[in-house]
């Protein structure tokens, strides 16, 4: 593997409807898309920047999320709308069809982009997408997830995160969650969070994928799992998902954020995986 991960990156925005996308391109070469939700470009950058030293690598900031300003701030952002998005910005940077890596509301995208957009991408690997749906106890998540949000809604910001990491399966320590989500924080961060709760989370962990027509196209789909994630809500949902397309889960490193935890070993993954395809 290549080790110069200098590849600057360019900053352009897109128009798309309802919404002007902000998104980074770095490198030359094979177009690999890089997508969270609600994460935005920031948290791939380490990642990008190996990959980009013989890849084209496209970021973007999820519609609604930081740099990518919404015509509406209230319009809710479906996994439909996010697809699109990608569409777009696939169709823009012009050097598809693409491997797409999505994790967590990203995958979801990645998924969505499939079903609506198979032409576009060769390969999706959806890492650890919170698809509850294929879950036997997604009533009760949903539960949860109705009330977590209500809970954040209403003010209580330290109250609602607690609840999601429990329903996570996520172990954070009480002193942790206090300094991350109480006190002062930046405007720009609560901004996105409050967005998410609001607008996003429940559209991405309620859609369903269509199994049908993930199997049906070409593009091959790979679901993977952090090595650090067993026993989670989000290693659950992705096992769950690779029975339904008659697959195995795929291993990363790290937890549900490997990409930002190491992102080298995880960019080695990645492109053996890539490659095995």
């Amino acid at each position: 593997m290549p080790t110069d991960a200098s590849a600057p990156a360019t900053a352009r925005s897109l128009q798309v409807p309802g919404a002007r996308l902000y998104y980074e391109v770095r490198g030359e070469g094979p177009l690999i898309v890089l997508v969270g939700a609600p994460m935005d470009a920031a948290a791939f950058a380490p990642l990008a920047e190996l990959l980009a030293v013989d890849h084209t690598v496209l970021t973007t900031d999820p519609r609604g999320i930081n740099r990518s300003r919404l015509d509406d701030p209230e319009e809710d952002s479906t996994p439909q709308l996010r697809a699109d998005d990608l569409s777009r910005l696939i169709a823009q940077v012009g050097a598809g069809p693409a491997t797409v890596l999505g994790s967590s509301g990203g995958a979801v995208s990645a998924l969505a982009l499939v079903q609506d957009h198979p032409e576009q991408v060769h390969t999706v690997v959806a890492h650890e997408p919170p698809v509850i749906e294929l879950l036997e106890d997604r009533e009760q998540l949903r539960t949860g997830t109705e009330e977590l949000v209500a809970t954040y809604l209403a003010g209580d910001v330290t109250g609602a995160w607690r609840k999601f990491f429990a329903q996570a399966g996520i172990t954070m320590p009480e002193p942790l969650i206090e300094e991350m989500f109480g006190g002062e924080r930046d405007p720009r961060q609560v901004a996105d969070e409050r967005r998410w709760f609001a607008h996003e989370m429940r559209l991405s962990t309620y859609w369903q994928p269509d199994v049908s027509a993930l199997r049906a196209a070409a593009t091959r789909v790979v679901v993977g799992v952090g090595d650090d994630s067993a026993g989670e809500l989000c290693d659950r949902t992705s096992r769950a998902l690779a029975r339904s397309l008659g697959a195995e889960p795929t291993s990363f490193p790290g937890g549900h954020t490997g990409f930002v935890e190491t992102p080298d070993a995880f960019a080695d993954r990645l492109r053996s995986v890539v490659g095995d395809g």
